[in-house]
């Protein structure tokens, strides 16, 4: 008796530990790389330093400006990986503008990679002592830096987040209120990027990062969702 006893015991142990289905995993992952991409936030004082106006000629660690195009390169690679990792499963609902996704954040993250070299271009001016000489160079690359950021992390999300909150959306795979978020935050963010762009207000104005505010609910809440929920049943995965 003992021994069925301890049979049954490990019959369910195996049943309790069921492997995760390949969906799971899917989302699973697409979520932790969705929250991966909020690590570059500290660089808004990471960068403070670098982008002033006399820092090729001062003093101090570079190390600030380093970490920072770290956490940038993070977020490129995880951006990128958000959209590959969701492919298989949302070109089951269109698989035109899920490939259109992936290209979008390739797009994205080789614009933050471009930023980030601008910056570091900055840093190795400043150890070779290219001094005052090299101020009016440090400040071109600043104001690159904020043009293809402005356009990298700015029209690109917008277009991103307009294609996955279509195809979420189309899927029913979360909520379809989470979905509207992005497709209605897509638009928001587009006016912001054309206001800046016509000089209707400042990049750095704090109403210029107020249009970004539901592109980052968006991805940040669909992460959580993801990682914690994993997809709803849905007619595109019924046979996955």
């Amino acid at each position: 008796m003992l021994k069925r006893d301890n049979m049954t015991s490990k019959n369910r142990t195996k049943t309790e530990r069921a492997p995760m289905s390949s969906l799971r995993k899917t989302s699973l992952v697409a979520g932790i790389l969705y929250l991966l991409t909020f690590v570059s936030i500290p660089t808004l004082i990471l960068y403070s330093q670098v982008k002033g106006s006399n820092y090729i000629v001062s003093s101090g660690p570079d190390s600030p400006v380093i970490i920072g195009g770290i956490l940038e390169i993070i977020v490129a690679l995880a951006g990128i990986g958000t959209a590959v990792v969701l492919y298989p499963v949302l070109r089951k609902q269109n698989e035109s503008a899920a490939l259109g996704l992936v290209a979008a954040r390739i797009l994205e993250s080789g614009t933050i990679f471009v930023g980030v070299a601008f910056l570091l271009s900055i840093v190795t001016l400043r150890q070779a002592g290219a001094g005052a000489n090299a101020l009016t160079t440090s400040h071109a690359l600043v104001a690159l830096y904020d043009r293809i950021f402005l356009l990298g992390q700015s029209f690109m999300p917008a277009i991103c987040d307009l294609l996955l909150g279509f195809l979420l959306y189309k899927s029913r795979l979360i909520p379809r209120g989470l979905s509207l978020i992005g497709i209605v935050g897509g638009p928001i963010l587009f006016i912001g990027y054309f206001a800046i762009l016509f000089s209707l207000i400042g990049q750095h104005a704090p109403l210029a990062g107020l249009f970004a505010i539901p592109v980052a609910l968006f991805e940040f809440s669909l992460g959580i969702y993801l990682v914690v929920k994993g997809f709803k049943p849905s007619s595109i995965t019924a046979g996955m």
